[in-house]
């Protein structure tokens, strides 16, 4: 039986490895500390630092509002991130709205069609949200953009009468990305719950919300960061 890893031990890791000066160069030069094939219970919203609130409560609404231009994070009183505007192409264009690619029909109604097999089949496990597509390799720097989703996908099973999740990432920031990644799977987890109790008969019981795995090809921390590299206070 494989040991049971948390955001705690993830923590861990990183510290050690920053004392042991293990790095990685990256493209720009810069070092980064990264851990290849992560895979963690995550049950914490944030490793290092702490999360903005309300820019995860913009975000979200962002992603339901199923837009793919940053210009309407914040609306035209703001700045968006700099991290969506080096994504972004000229006009603001991304490819990233996870919003969109779990509602939209032109995505073929993700959200649905995994709701609808967790109805059909309490075993299945084909309850998956696709997030990327072969496509992107033509999509992600098309028109000025540099957007490669980096959520792969997730997959929800029912287990000991809760509603498990399983997210797969492609890269992931430790600092900024999951902390927002993770709001938005948490989010995502409960509506799963919440949209399946919903559609249940009046005598079935409801199932409850269980534990969410979090698997990352590529778990990293760049060197602008380092300094938040440390235990929680």
């Amino acid at each position: 039986m494989l040991p049971i890893i948390n955001t705690s031990h993830i923590r861990k890791h990183f510290i050690q490895e920053l004392k042991n000066e293990n790095f990685a160069i990256d493209k720009t030069g810069q070092k980064t500390i990264e851990l290849i094939g992560a895979s963690f219970i995550a049950d914490e919203a944030s490793i290092f630092g702490k999360v903005n609130h309300e820019y995860v409560k913009s975000e979200i609404e962002w992603y339901k509002s199923m837009s793919t231009n940053i210009i309407d994070i914040y609306g035209q009183y703001q700045d968006p991130p700099q991290a969506w505007k080096i994504s972004a192409n000229k006009h603001g264009e991304i490819n990233s709205n996870y919003g969109l690619l779990c509602y939209s029909p032109k995505y073929y109604n993700q959200l649905s069609n995994a709701l609808s097999e967790l109805m059909r089949n309490k075993d299945t496990r084909r309850a998956t949200i696709i997030y990327n597509r072969p496509s992107i390799w033509a999509e992600y720097n098309e028109n000025g953009k540099n957007d490669f989703i980096c959520t792969n996908a997730v997959t929800y099973y029912i287990r000991n009468d809760k509603i498990y999740c399983v997210v797969q990432m492609r890269s992931n920031d430790v600092i900024f990305g999951y902390k927002n990644d993770f709001a938005w799977q948490q989010f995502m987890h409960r509506e799963v719950v919440n949209l399946y109790n919903e559609s249940l008969d009046s005598d079935e019981d409801e199932l409850g919300t269980g534990l969410m795995y979090w698997q990352v090809q590529n778990l990293h921390v760049y060197e602008r960061h380092f300094h938040l590299v440390k235990e929680k206070e």
